[in-house]
């Protein structure tokens, strides 16, 4: 914190007051370095993952045997 900054001028902080709102409307994950340099959003990344369920989807019906 700054020196200019008094702790009492910012009141009583409340741990994880937003944690449970939070946590119900999101869900976060940690992406590796390597990983993480091909997307610069969480829409590029919500693109990509979407793309590969539904190629899996579709290969998956292409391979299932016919009964």
């Amino acid at each position: 914190m700054r020196a200019h900054y008094n702790r009492d001028d910012l009141g009583k902080g409340v741990r994880g007051k937003y944690f449970k709102e939070f946590s119900e409307g999101h869900n976060l994950v940690l992406l590796q370095p390597e990983v993480a340099k091909f997307f610069p959003s969480e829409e590029a990344v919500n693109e990509a993952l979407l793309s590969l369920i539904k190629l899996a989807q579709t290969s998956t019906h292409l391979t299932k045997k016919s009964s």
